[in-house]
């Protein structure tokens, strides 16, 4: 009678599904859906972020050479300098921020996030102030397989 060895068939058993676990990882790479959903959802993750008002948290969705381009402001280069634009935003405590992503796509390793932003801060007058607004985000993904925003654009649709 033949005798029936569990470490046989487990080590079997583990190296197939290594080999499934990894097919899939690599289908939703390849899938552009599926990365689209992760970016909306990456984004919405930073909206609520930025809610938080902390510079800190909203900044390390940005890699380490990324750009971001805020409106009536030059470019700030750098995960560091975006942390600045965010928190001279943050440094006013009646400024709040959300934003919503309408659309998302993924090609390889880049992606992108677009959507409508909403944002309202008391003026100088202490009137509240609110404006509407636009954004486009370019998503890179990492060595480790996150995602960063590269590239970061905001403005208003106030005239």
């Amino acid at each position: 009678m033949k005798r029936f060895s569990f470490g046989k068939h487990a080590l079997a058993a583990a190296g197939a599904i290594a080999v499934l676990f990894t097919s899939l990882s690599a289908f939703a790479a390849d899938n552009p859906d599926a990365t689209a959903k992760a970016l909306t959802k990456l984004d919405d993750d930073w909206s609520k972020a930025a809610a938080t008002k902390d510079a800190d948290r909203v900044a390390s969705f940005y890699a380490d050479d990324a750009i971001a381009y805020p409106p009536n402001e030059p470019a700030s280069t750098g995960r560091a300098a975006a942390k600045k634009v965010w928190a001279a935003y943050f440094a006013d405590k009646t400024f709040s921020i959300s934003w919503k992503t309408t659309h998302a796509g993924a090609s390889g390793d880049l992606g992108f996030t677009t959507g409508a932003y909403d944002l309202s801060f008391n003026g100088a007058d202490g009137k509240r102030v609110s404006d509407k607004g636009k954004y486009v985000c370019i998503w890179k993904k990492q060595k480790d397989g996150s995602w960063k925003a590269i590239h970061d654009m905001w403005n208003s649709d106030t005239k």
